[in-house]
């Protein structure tokens, strides 16, 4: 509590001596939410709603064309109240966990409401598990006086904040047949990170001294890897640090799933992650939402959000949940790393006694090397700043295991 406290006091005292005469307070600190959906709302067109969303019956039928040819799909669909955001956001990330059987796929959409009205539905992801149905991907070329699609975020325009939004999810299958796709969480987080080039430390959050037994997994080990899902190495930061949460939770593939890889191949399931979280559109496995979908594949919850700090970070280890947050920075800004980025995810596992960053970065010559410890003010810096990220991070766990009750007296992140 003494914690939360001082953290809610420095960004009053970060906001009071940073901005300028008459600016609002919110200008400093980055406006964030999360909203989970709520499926035993909105309009059910083929679908039943409750705890999840299935198909129910088809409400039509449409064609499909993408590179494995032209198919015939039923679908369902729902579509969600307009949910207000709460401020003028800039930017929207849908994400979602769901079964999605051979012979079945989902997309998800979103739409925002600006000062004029509501925007078109623009694709955020075309997510199916299986090969051969469609081609996982992204839906590029969407830009418009509204709003564009940059892989998996909805950007506004520039003058054109979204007060509000809608998300709508269509659940397609094989023409007459039984096969039952469900979408188990689906939510948008919304924010607009204010344009700083630095980004002030954080107070400690209460997991100084804590670190996570999550398992340590390089992505060089797999340079020249797979070249039809982007060759390993630096390509695959994503789907290793999700692999990695997954083995911290007990849940990754089998010796039977991976039984296609190479036998040479250290560490099977990071090549398994990489296929099954590519994405055809955008030529990478980095798509932020189709990996937390891939972690439900097996069970798990998870999204993608936004957290406005360490001290927000320290929250979730204290509860015994690790975090893959995304930074990018040049060679030198983060001490330790030995390397620059444009682009790079890592799994944050914990925290020395003195409040420094414990991350699993795959990023590391091998496994043994992937345990990095990184100053606690730099990493935030590389990690928060506009130029970078903005702190998108995701989380990833078992439903029975309760996410920790996020900072009072802010919006709802998690």
């Amino acid at each position: 509590m003494r914690a939360l406290t001082v953290f809610l006091s420095a960004l009053l005292l970060v906001m009071a001596c940073t901005a300028p005469a008459g600016a609002k307070a919110a200008a400093v600190v980055p406006d964030v939410v999360f909203q989970r959906a709520d499926f035993s709302t909105g309009t059910q067109e083929g679908t039943t709603g409750g705890d999840a969303l299935a198909f129910g019956s088809a409400a039509g039928t449409v064609s499909y064309t993408d590179a494995l040819g032209t198919k015939t799909w039923e679908y369902a669909r729902w579509t969600a109240p307009e949910r207000a955001v709460g401020f003028p956001a800039t930017e929207l990330i849908a994400s979602w966990t769901a079964d999605v059987p051979k012979g079945s796929w989902l997309q998800a959409e979103i739409r925002g409401r600006n000062a004029e009205g509501l925007t078109k539905w623009y694709s955020l992801g075309r997510w199916s598990y299986a090969e051969g149905d469609v081609l996982r991907t992204s839906v590029s070329g969407q830009g418009d006086a509204d709003a564009s699609v940059a892989v998996d975020t909805l950007a506004a325009a520039a003058g054109k904040p979204m007060s509000g939004y809608q998300l709508r999810l269509t659940l397609y299958r094989t023409p007459g047949s039984s096969v039952t796709p469900r979408v188990r969480t689906s939510g948008v987080m919304s924010s607009n990170v204010p344009e700083r080039k630095t980004v002030p430390v954080s107070p400690g959050g209460g997991a100084w001294g804590t670190e996570l037994a999550v398992p340590r997994r390089s992505q060089n080990v797999h340079l020249g890897h797979y070249p039809e899902w982007n060759g390993g190495g630096e390509a695959w930061c994503s789907p290793t640090s999700t692999t990695m949460i997954l083995g911290y939770w007990d849940k990754w593939p089998s010796a039977q799933d991976t039984a296609w890889v190479d036998s040479s191949d250290p560490d099977p399931e990071v090549d398994y992650a990489a296929r099954y979280t590519y994405d055809h559109a955008y030529k990478g496995t980095g798509n932020w939402p189709f990996n937390t979908a891939y972690a439900g594949r097996y069970g798990l919850d998870g999204f993608v959000t936004r957290l406005r700090s360490l001290t927000e970070l320290e929250r979730l280890i204290k509860a015994g949940v690790p975090v893959i947050t995304s930074q990018s920075f040049k060679k030198g800004e983060l001490p330790g790393a030995g390397y620059g980025t444009d682009g790079h995810l890592m799994a944050i596992v914990g925290f020395t006694p003195t409040g420094d960053v414990i991350a699993n970065d795959p990023a590391s010559s091998g496994n043994a090397a992937v345990r990095h410890v990184y100053p606690r003010a730099a990493f935030e810096n590389v990690w928060l700043r506009s130029s970078s990220s903005g702190g998108v991070a995701y989380v990833i766990h078992p439903p029975g295991h309760a996410l920790p009750a996020t900072t009072p007296g802010l919006p709802a992140n998690w």
